[in-house]
């Protein structure tokens, strides 16, 4: 479907037109008929290419492209900044700029080179020889030599070992395989297996660091990567705040987002002035994934490069061009925007979780408060287009689809401008603003339910799953599936962690008047809930609430009660103290059954 320029949609109730809503739905339907063949292909793969740990795969096509059948673009966004194409659904480069994957992979597997482009079969084998190379004669179940295979595997144009911050991005798309494996993934006909990944050997502490912190600094001068005042704690092994005394070159610090910065990698991709002052915001979605976006712009030949990029797993924000400095990105607009590209691709919905808008979001309330020509209440609010649909100047924080004179229609049909609002303007919501609908994703809560160390009672085959049978509100809610442990009797008591339980992967809450809660239904008895919130110096952990079967129960917790909460965990003290929180988990609590239990939980939300 394509939108003159110039003309504006219709938004119906809801800020979606019903033509886009059907478009949407046309093209999930078509990915969940391909993704159905995925697991046989895999499956042939395993048996060509047997030194290659089960699951590895299917990882690797959900870092890449979601397990979407990825190809070159034929309508605006063909040549995204001319990031080089990604075939099949293993993502596979094509040279331009990159290594020649399917050159290669052709060459090994004696499959012409347009099948290892287009068929999914032969591209998934090819992915496979690539892998396998990289794996001859070492111990592939060490998950240190996995991710160096991956590292190296990974299909970005320079060679390893000749720049830090190339190797950096070759490490996050290990990051990302290793973690979709460690997670695990069930969503819409997607199924990575869970195999759980021992962090603290498959990177080295200062590559974990930086691989988890919220925001990363990448320095060109001294081919560096600092992430500020970042540290793994070597109990929790979660990433903490350093104290302000020993932060991180505590000397390099900018009036940009944080402390995160960096000099852009080539003279080529920038201009280091500006010919206007910062007015606008444009949002990208990158047309790949993060780990390449980051080594794209780094490419001394793209000519092309944007301020932030932000990874869709746990929102991330990696700067790589300082705001007084033009990024070329908007074309004929780049003078006076700011550019954010999102991994992911336009017409796959699942790139855009959670954590990405509210890290996407967080950046530009901050541009809102720093330039005083950009006010959040001017962000687009209208419905999504699949096409070029030219917003007028005073909309000053929209798409690249929304300004004259381009070619490229991101974010597309699948960006939540409505919610991405509310983000923006939290109280133009009715003083309530929701944190996880489950209407496109898992949102933050997309780890197994067995996945935190302090869960008790239930075996690792649990399940939280997008289930659109049984909902409260919208279309779909978040199913828990609990299965008990046969070889414990110990009372259940689930930590459902949110973000994978690090605060900087999850959504900043205020305290102010604040007031947690969510829908929760259940089939069996007994079963009572609660949440944890992270408040900077511990968790501390709500009262817990009853929920009687059958029957869809909203339940709620005030962040300013203090006879409501207590202490859990590091320093905390039972009370919500700081002015800004996170949601660590919601808890799911039950004495020990032999009987399945399926909760669901819908609108996870806060009003303040």
């Amino acid at each position: 479907m394509a939108w003159n320029a110039g003309a504006v949609e219709p938004v119906t109730q809801g800020g979606v037109d019903a033509r886009i809503e059907l478009q949407r739905s046309a093209q999930r339907d078509a990915l969940l008929r391909q993704r159905a063949r995925y697991p046989a292909l895999f499956a042939r793969a395993y048996r060509a290419y047997p030194q290659i740990p089960r699951g590895t795969l299917e990882a690797v096509a959900w870092a890449q492209s979601r397990w979407q059948p990825l190809e070159a673009a034929v309508d605006g966004d063909a040549g995204h900044h001319h990031m080089p194409t990604a075939w099949g659904p293993m993502g596979l480069y094509a040279g331009d700029g990159f290594a020649d994957q399917v050159g290669e992979a052709a060459a090994l597997t004696g499959l012409p080179a347009d099948r290892v482009r287009r068929d999914p079969s032969a591209n998934i084998l090819a992915a496979a020889a690539l892998l396998a190379r990289e794996l001859r004669g070492l111990d592939a179940e060490e998950d240190a030599v996995l991710a160096q295979a991956l590292a190296r595997y990974a299909g970005f144009g320079t060679p390893q070992g000749t720049s830090a911050i190339d190797d950096h991005a070759r490490a996050a798309f290990a990051f990302d395989v290793l973690l979709a494996l460690d997670r695990g993934v069930d969503d819409e006909g997607v199924r990575v297996p869970v195999r759980p990944v021992a962090w603290e050997t498959a990177f080295d502490a200062g590559q974990l660091v930086r691989l988890q912190a919220p925001f990363v600094r990448l320095d060109v001068a001294t081919d560096s990567i600092e992430t500020d005042s970042h540290a793994i704690d070597p109990v929790s092994e979660q990433l903490v705040r350093r104290d302000a005394g020993t932060s991180i070159d505590a000397g390099i610090k900018s009036t940009d987002y944080g402390p995160a910065i960096w000099n852009p990698a080539h003279s080529s991709n920038y201009n280091a002035s500006r010919s206007a002052a910062v007015s606008a915001v444009t949002l990208h979605t990158a047309q790949g994934s993060y780990a390449g976006t980051i080594s794209w712009f780094r490419n001394s030949s793209s000519n092309v490069s944007a301020h932030y990029v932000i990874r869709s797993s746990d929102g991330q924000v990696t700067q790589m061009v300082r705001e007084a400095h033009t990024a070329w990105h908007v074309r004929n607009h780049n003078g006076y925007t700011l550019g954010i590209e999102h991994e992911g691709y336009v017409n796959n919905a699942s790139w855009y979780t959670s954590a990405m808008y509210n890290a996407s979001a967080a950046l530009v309330r901050h541009w809102c408060s720093r330039y005083s020509a950009i006010s959040c209440a001017s962000a687009y609010r209208g419905a999504a287009s699949s096409g070029i649909n030219v917003q007028p100047d005073s909309v000053r924080i929209k798409g690249h689809q929304h300004f004259s004179g381009q070619t490229h229609t991101d974010p597309g049909i699948n960006w939540n401008w409505s919610h991405y609002y509310g983000l923006l303007n939290p109280g133009s919501g009715g003083g309530t603003r929701i944190l996880d609908s489950f209407e496109g994703s898992v949102g933050h809560f997309n780890t197994p339910p067995a996945y935190s160390g302090s869960t008790t009672g239930i075996s690792s085959a649990s399940t939280a799953t997008r289930d659109c049978a049984t909902r409260r509100n919208g279309s779909c809610s978040l199913r828990v599936l609990l299965k008990d442990n046969a070889s414990s009797s110990a009372a259940w008591a689930v930590r459902l962690l949110s973000g994978t339980g690090n605060p900087g992967s999850n959504t900043t809450l205020s305290r102010a008047n604040g007031r947690i809660g969510f829908w929760v239904y259940t089939g069996g008895s007994g079963m009572s809930v609660g949440v944890g919130i992270d408040d900077g110096g511990g968790t501390e952990r709500s009262t817990v609430r009853s929920v009687p079967a059958n029957q869809w129960t909203y339940v709620e917790w005030s962040l300013t009660d203090a006879a409501q909460w207590n202490a859990w965990a590091g320093t905390a003290n039972g009370a919500i103290d700081a002015a800004s929180v996170t949601l660590d988990a919601i808890w799911i609590q039950r004495a020990q059954t032999s009987y399945d239990v399926n909760v669901y939980i819908d609108d996870v939300q806060i009003r303040n």
